[in-house]
């Protein structure tokens, strides 16, 4: 296990930079993150400053070279070149803008999701066939999944379809929290000519990626799930060689078609969120990065998926493949009506969690730790399930 990743004290210590609000214990950490004190604190800063100086600073010395500091720092968040990044609002802006623009497609072409994307994605994707002229194939992945099981499904789909053309690809599903083989399933995209449009909301802040090492060159991602950084914040990455394979945003002309800003939205962007962001960037690597915050929720994840797992009207959607597995895992009461159950968990234990809908399996139960999430928290969930299931 890695050092301090059940160390309670240290962790305890680490929840004590975060403000909470009184109430359930939240097992819900998936849809945004917190900000500590400090980071609010200069934001809140940073909102009061824009709102006294308004656009004097912001003309004078953010768009002449405070924002390409940002962005040169934010690079090197994931070992990329700054001008292979550009700002958006969120993960699902960035998407959006890399299969709007994706400009590869010819009628009659093939384009690839799974029953475990993002709606969202799976919308754009399905609205290409209507402006684009092409066929949308829809996987519906075996469960129990494995490796193995995961690789063969994306393996035959490249040889049943030979007309595919782009796929989406979740790193971390928002549903179950299972980790796709990236890597491997890039890899066999490439044999077959298929570019590959990567979804990396949930994994940017809690796995360790290289995305060169993935064999990806589009992506988007948030900032405000695992980073620390106030909502409205993400961005889309572009590897400069594939740059004029997404064209400019409806025509975007703010930035030259050299320049992958232009492949987004222009707007006035949230300017204290990203005066911001360098303070975000420095804690997360002061706390040990994504390296240190996806051990801590692995191992409290490990703690209640190890307990519950054994009971009979148990299922537990997520294998327990180190691999195949973050933070985030997805459960099941067997022959229930799962909100019902989320709802008991609320109202008779104080456990707040979320239930998800969209893939073959039907609705599940989220659970995601956070950060301020000690061992205790997951103990009361463990107790909670156990004697749910005896009811």
């Amino acid at each position: 296990m890695p050092r301090n990743a059940d160390n309670e004290h240290h962790w305890h210590t680490i929840a004590q930079r975060y403000e909470l609000e009184p109430g359930p214990i939240n097992l819900e950490n998936g849809y945004f993150g917190r900000m500590s004190r400090e980071v609010r604190g200069q934001y809140l800063e940073h909102v009061a400053f824009i709102n006294r100086s308004n656009s004097l600073h912001v003309r004078q010395r953010f768009e002449r070279g405070e924002n390409d500091e940002i962005r040169r720092q934010l690079a090197g968040l994931i070992d990329a070149a700054p001008e292979a990044i550009a700002f958006t609002r969120n993960a699902t802006e960035a998407l959006q803008s890399l299969i709007r623009n994706y400009n590869r497609l010819q009628p009659g072409d093939q384009v690839l999701i799974s029953d475990l994307e993002y709606d969202t994605v799976k919308g754009a994707m399905r609205w290409l066939a209507g402006y684009r002229g092409v066929e949308v194939i829809e996987l519906s992945h075996t469960h129990p999944a494995s490796f193995d099981s995961l690789l063969q499904t994306y393996r035959q789909a490249f040889e049943q379809y030979p007309r595919l053309k782009l796929m989406a690809l979740t790193h971390v599903t928002h549903r179950t929290g299972l980790v796709m083989p990236v890597e491997a399933i890039a890899k066999a995209a490439r044999e077959h000519a298929v570019d590959v449009i990567l979804d990396g909301a949930h994994a940017l802040g809690q796995i360790e990626f290289n995305l060169a090492q993935l064999g990806i060159q589009f992506a988007g991602f948030n900032l405000h799930k695992w980073i620390g950084a106030p909502l409205t914040l993400g961005f889309l990455y572009i590897a400069p060689e594939r740059l004029a394979d997404i064209d400019p945003d409806m025509g975007e002309f703010h930035y030259p078609a050299t320049d992958i800003r232009a492949r987004t939205p222009y707007s006035t962007p949230n300017f204290p969120a990203l005066m911001t962001l360098p303070l975000v960037l420095q804690e997360h690597q002061a706390l040990g990065g994504s390296a240190a915050k996806g051990a801590r929720v692995n191992y409290l994840r490990d703690l209640w998926v190890s307990q519950v797992r054994p009971l009979p009207g148990i299922e537990v959607l997520t294998p327990d493949d180190p691999r195949l597995y973050c933070g985030i895992t997805a459960f099941k009461f067997v022959g229930r009506d799962q909100q019902v159950m989320a709802d008991r968990l609320l109202q008779d234990y104080g456990l707040f969690t979320t239930t998800r809908t969209g893939a073959a399996f039907g609705t599940c139960i989220r659970v995601t730790p956070g950060l301020v999430t000690s061992a205790a928290d997951i103990n009361v969930l463990v107790n909670a399930i156990t004697e749910l299931d005896t009811l």
